[in-house]
């Protein structure tokens, strides 16, 4: 697979230069005959045409990702094959309809469990919107339930009304997206297990919540940390398991994109630099102690933010509407769930990421992606290895 930060011999960049997910080449060489590669990158051959038709008309979990045919030379998206669209219309119908389904499943149950929390909460006479069940129940409400129902409803209608692909750009988001997926990224792999490593030990070795909050997460007075290095504990800690996954969904789709299109230092760089400023928001302006990586991940959206806004020919518009979607629902999400979302530290998060790509990546017509310097290798390191030992003292902390 080629990469586009090196510059072909005899050409130089231009803005008609295509990027590198919108090349023939972008996807691995095709195999001979038919077949289809799954989301882990396994190849699966089919005897002919209609045994892909079939492979895709029944794919119950929407597994397949590329495909191949004869006349491919490389394996391409079924969406970019006429002959497939009425195969890849079928599957897209059933997929919508099972993800209505589930929507409506999850809104009956968090549903059920926020009328009985609100229920319990005027019987014993509490504050409701202080009640904490009531906000957790309403986040997973809407994050679990209403969110996937409307996403399957509007994917269902779009089956039923429109083509399979209705412009040019609806096919380069999807060769975008698929693009990523299919990119090495070891860095956010690390990060993730940094946090993974650190939420064991919060388990195994604290014994309860408000003991590892006490022992590592950000403990605030007059408007300061009461010890500065918990300004880089806390992000490695988190409420619930809940927490955890939500944080850990976003950490592997945002950093991945962020390193593959800006290289792993940047990305090292802007999460302890948005967690350590989303915390020193949170610190100011909420008095109640915070854990979580959500400063530091709003530190990197907001990076792709303005770094996809300078490289509009490196992205889909599309694709970048939708990290603009993302901080839409994450700004919907904190006014609901006020009293769990610790707003300052995303807040705080997000314009540190955003000032960052400012100052870092002037604007850019060219479509190739920003090489990688000896200099922001050197920052990636510290920051990362500021990241490490942090973890580490995480650790300790909860354990000893």
């Amino acid at each position: 697979m080629k990469d586009d930060s090196t510059q072909p011999k005899g050409k130089s960049p231009g803005v008609n230069e295509q990027p590198v997910w919108a090349r023939p080449e972008a996807f691995a060489v095709a195999d001979a005959g038919w077949g289809w590669v799954d989301r882990k990158g396994v190849r699966h051959s089919c005897e002919s045409f209609e045994g892909l038709s079939s492979a895709i008309v029944e794919d119950a979990g929407a597994q397949v990702d590329l495909v191949w045919t004869p006349a491919c030379d490389y394996l391409v998206l079924p969406e970019e094959l006429p002959e497939l669209h009425p195969a890849m219309r079928d599957a897209r119908i059933r997929w919508a309809q099972w993800e209505i389904e589930e929507g409506r499943k999850q809104t009956m149950i968090f549903g059920a469990f926020l009328l009985g929390f609100v229920v319990f909460s005027v019987i014993s006479r509490r504050e409701l919107l202080a009640f904490g069940p009531v906000g957790l129940a309403l986040l997973l409400l809407v994050a679990f339930g209403l969110v996937p129902w409307y996403q399957g409803r509007k994917r269902w209608q779009r089956a039923q009304s429109r083509a399979l692909v209705t412009s040019a750009k609806d096919l380069d988001e999807i060769r975008f997206e698929t693009w990523l997926t299919h990119q090495k990224t070891p860095f956010t792999k690390w990060l993730l297990g940094l946090i993974a490593v650190v939420g064991l030990c919060q388990w195994l070795g604290a014994g309860s919540l408000s003991a590892s909050v006490e022992a590592a997460g950000l403990i605030k007075v007059n408007g300061r940390a009461t010890d500065w290095w918990r300004l880089l504990t806390s992000p490695f800690l988190h409420g619930h398991w809940i927490h955890f996954l939500m944080n850990a969904s976003a950490l592997l789709y945002l950093c991945r994109r962020m390193e593959v299109l800006a290289r792993w230092p940047h990305v090292a760089a802007v999460f302890l630099m948005a967690a350590w400023v989303g915390g020193e928001a949170s610190a100011r302006f909420v008095a109640g102690p915070s854990v979580g990586a959500s400063g530091g991940l709003m530190g990197v959206l907001g990076f792709l933010l303005v770094f996809e806004f300078f490289h509009r020919a490196l992205v889909p518009e599309t694709a970048t509407r939708r990290l603009l979607a993302g901080v839409i629902l994450t700004g919907v999400i904190g006014v609901i769930g006020f009293r769990l979302i610790d707003n300052a530290a995303h807040v705080g998060g997000l314009v540190a990421g955003m000032v960052y790509a400012f100052a870092l990546f002037p604007k850019s017509d060219s479509a190739r992606r920003p090489r990688e310097t000896g200099p922001d290798r050197l920052v990636g390191i510290v920051a990362f290895g500021v990241l490490v030992l942090s973890a580490a003292w995480a650790c300790v902390k909860l354990i000893g």
